[in-house]
């Protein structure tokens, strides 16, 4: 077995791992509640985003996971595991920060004189 037959086997492996619909009954369950409508409720969120995490159409965003941690007083870290995710961090890819090829370089702000 090489190396990357062993980092494909753990990205599939992650992804066996990863239930959403068990963060989303330990939310229900702590908060007391009955059911993802009220789970929605709670969250401020549209049902159909809950349907749609329950069906993995809809991963839960960053935002979700704050309003949950808002909600719950679980530790994010507390959520993340409940969902499946043992990511020890998150990595941002350094794409979202680079510019598209071909696109104009942002404006430089001119400095202002302040001190007349």
């Amino acid at each position: 077995m090489t190396t990357n037959d062993t980092a494909e086997t753990n990205s599939i492996t992650d992804h066996v791992n990863y239930d959403p619909n068990h963060l989303l009954d330990a939310l229900i369950e702590k908060l007391h509640l009955k059911n993802d409508a009220a789970l929605s409720r709670a969250l401020e969120v549209a049902p159909p985003v809950i349907s749609k995490i329950r069906h993995r159409r809809l991963p839960v965003g960053a935002s979700l996971l704050i309003r949950m941690h808002e909600v719950s007083e679980l530790s994010i870290r507390e959520l993340r595991e409940l969902m499946g995710d043992r990511r020890e961090k998150f990595r941002i890819s350094d794409k979202q920060f680079k510019p598209k090829p071909g696109a104009a370089p942002a404006p430089v702000a001119a400095p202002t004189g302040g001190a007349e």
